[in-house]
C-alpha cells in the first residue's frame, strides 16, 4: 500500500517531487524504527498511539528535530494512516488523540528595503546591457531575483515557470502553488522588459532545447536546477552586504514585508503569495511592527535622551 500511497501524492494530491520525497522519506524512517523496536516487518495496522508518542520522544530528545519538523513529519505519517483508512486497510487513526507540538512561531527573515534596493541596482546595469557585458547567466540571474522579489515567488514555484505561463503581453504570469492552486500574479514593467530581453537572448544565442519550455535555463538548455539558484541567490545578497539568512525564500518574505510597510491590504498580499489561510499572512504584520518599534527607538525623543543619559 505504501507505492499505492505515493501514486496517490503525485497523482491526486498533485504534490512536488520535493514534498512527495519527503513524505516518503518520514514515513519510511518510522517504519524502520517502529520494525528494529518490533523486531519484525512493519505493519501499519498494529501501530498504537503509544508507539507513536516514543517515536516523537525519540526524535525530539535523540535525534535533536525541532517542535516544527517534527509536526511536519508527523503531518507525513497522520497523510499515510489516513489513507490506509479509506482504502480500508484500518479501522481506525493511530492519531486520533495525538496533538502537533506547541511551536514558537518565529518572524520571517527579510531584506531590509534599503539594502534591497542594493540588490536591485545590480539587476539594472543598463549600461552592461546596451554594451552586450552581460552573460547569458548574468541576465538570467538577474530575472531571478526579480521575480521572487517582485513577485513573491517560492523557490519551486520559479523553478517551475514555463514561457507560456505569461500572458501574451507579459503583464501577468500564472503560477502554480501549493495543493496545485493557480494564482495570477501581476509582472511589474521593469521585469516584463527584462523577461522579454532575456527571451530574445535565448532565441538570438540558440540555447534553448526545443523540447524544454522553461524560462529558466542552464547553458546546455535544460530546466535551472533548485541548487543552481539557491548557490546563485545567496551570492548575490552577500555581495550586497545582506545580513543574516540568505535564500530565495527572503526575497518572498521581503517581498511580502515590504508591500505591507507600504499600506498594501492583507488580503491581497495574501492572494499574491498563494497563502490558503490569512494566518500565514499575518505574520507579516508583526515584522512591520518589528519595523516601527526600530524606527521608534531610533527617532523619538525620549529614547534618544535615555540612550544618552545611560551612555
Amino acid at each position: 500500500m505504501f507505492a499505492a500511497f505515493i501514486r496517490h501524492l503525485e497523482a491526486e494530491r498533485r504534490y512536488s517531487p520535493l514534498t512527495v520525497r519527503n513524505y516518503r522519506r518520514d514515513v519510511e524512517r518510522f517504519a524502520a524504527w517502529w520494525s528494529a523496536k518490533q523486531k519484525r516487518p512493519f505493519a501499519p495496522a498494529e501501530v498504537k498511539a503509544e508507539e507513536l508518542r516514543a517515536w516523537i520522544v525519540h526524535r525530539s530528545d535523540k535525534g535533536g528535530v525541532s517542535a516544527a519538523s517534527m509536526n511536519r513529519e508527523l503531518s507525513s505519517l497522520r497523510a499515510y494512516f489516513r489513507f490506509l483508512r479509506r482504502e480500508g486497510q484500518l479501522e481506525q487513526e493511530p492519531f486520533a488523540h495525538i496533538p502537533a507540538l506547541r511551536t514558537s512561531r518565529r518572524l520571517p527573515s527579510f531584506v531590509p528595503e534599503s539594502r534591497m534596493r542594493t540588490v536591485l541596482e545590480g539587476c539594472h546595469d543598463e549600461e552592461q546591457v546596451q554594451a552586450g557585458a552581460s552573460s547569458f547567466e548574468e541576465e538570467r540571474n538577474d530575472l531571478v531575483i526579480l521575480l521572487l522579489y517582485g513577485a513573491g515567488l517560492r523557490l519551486a514555484e520559479l523553478i517551475a515557470i514555463d514561457r507560456d505561463h505569461f500572458s501574451a503581453d507579459y503583464t501577468t504570469l500564472r503560477v502554480r502553488g501549493k495543493g496545485d492552486k493557480e494564482r495570477l500574479v501581476p509582472v511589474l514593467a521593469y521585469v516584463r522588459e527584462k523577461i522579454i530581453a532575456h527571451l530574445d537572448t535565448i532565441s538570438r544565442l540558440q540555447i534553448c532545447n526545443c523540447k524544454e519550455k522553461a524560462l529558466f535555463l542552464t547553458n546546455k538548455g535544460e530546466r535551472i536546477s533548485r541548487s543552481t539558484v539557491y548557490r546563485m541567490v545567496q551570492k548575490r545578497l552577500a555581495e550586497a552586504g545582506v545580513q543574516g539568512k540568505k535564500s530565495p525564500h527572503v526575497l518572498r518574505h521581503s517581498f511580502a514585508t515590504h508591500l505591507m510597510n507600504g499600506g498594501a491590504d492583507m488580503r491581497a498580499i495574501q492572494e499574491l503569495m498563494g497563502h490558503a489561510s490569512l494566518r500565514s499572512t499575518q505574520v507579516y504584520t508583526h515584522n512591520s511592527i518589528a519595523q516601527l518599534g526600530e524606527v521608534y527607538a531610533a527617532a523619538h525623543p525620549r529614547s534618544r535622551s535615555r540612550t544618552k543619559t545611560e551612555g
